[in-house]
């Protein structure tokens, strides 16, 4: 049997050492639950899934949720953003109808593509994150990363009609700026050097600037504060990129050469 009181003196030790768990639980933190019950009355408001008839009172009631989460005054300042938000939503889900040939409709685009709701989870929560809220923010942020692959920190300034086609495994980095009518594929990621400087480098440019009107294929990598892609570029898919480039550039990897070679059909019942 395990000595209890041992064990349990040593965790308690632990718990009153001050590393970085102790110091964290003494931290006043929002309830998860709370923020959940937020982000999800604000992607109804937002998606236009309240009836026409309530919304001042569902204003209201989102307003009481809201500010459950955080002070009344930033409640406040967090509903007098909404109808940028949803102009900013509209914009997405046109893109995304408008740049993809299997879009049906702007109802199966807002339901079912995980862009959108990463989106749309994106522009709420970039909200709270404009006003001070970055805890709020991120756990956010984490509910939409958990459903789709998609990550996307609060921070980033992200323009108008942006698209993640397929969108697994998409990363953009804090201090990213994308401009508009910016479409990327699945896999691509956004993101800073290592650093050796840590914390130190907290608030500075880290991620890469995207312009408008650029299009980064699949599993391209982007690095560095440094980095901008000019207006109008396409980056090629498996690219690795870690300086700027200038307007209307294509950047491709070179192409691999593929070996061929043909079997025979095989015998019946043997394999190939």
């Amino acid at each position: 049997m395990p000595e209890f009181d041992k064990v349990a003196q040593e965790l308690q030790e632990l718990r009153e050492g001050g590393d970085p768990v102790s110091e964290a639980s003494r931290e006043t933190l929002p309830y998860k639950r709370r923020v959940k019950d937020a982000l999800g009355a604000l992607r109804a408001l937002l998606t236009d899934d309240t009836p026409d008839d309530h919304l001042e009172s569902d204003l209201r009631v989102v307003h009481g949720i809201v500010a459950a989460l955080v002070p009344a005054e930033t409640a406040s300042a967090v509903i007098q953003q909404l109808p940028e938000v949803r102009r900013l939503i509209a914009t997405d889900v046109a893109a995304a109808y408008e740049k993809d040939p299997a879009a049906n409709s702007y109802a199966e685009v807002i339901v079912a593509y995980p862009s959108i709701l990463a989106m749309v989870t994106y522009r709420i929560a970039h909200v709270f994150y404009s006003v001070g809220e970055k805890v709020v923010a991120r756990i956010m942020s984490e509910d939409a990363h958990s459903a789709t692959g998609i990550d996307i920190n609060p921070g980033a300034r992200i323009g108008n009609h942006f698209f993640i086609d397929h969108g697994t495994g998409v990363v953009i980095g804090e201090t990213c700026i994308i401009g508009d009518r910016v479409k990327v594929y699945h896999g691509v990621t956004l993101a800073a050097f290592s650093n050796k400087k840590g914390r130190a480098d907290s608030g500075k440019q880290r991620h890469p600037t995207i312009e408008d009107d650029v299009t980064i294929y699949p599993n391209a990598t982007i690095l560095g504060g440094d980095t901008v892609i000019g207006e109008g570029s396409v980056i090629g898919g498996n690219v690795w990129l870690t300086e700027s480039v200038p307007r209307y550039t294509r950047v491709t990897v070179e192409e691999p050469t593929l070996q061929l070679h043909q079997k025979r059909s095989p015998e019946m019942g043997e394999g190939i």
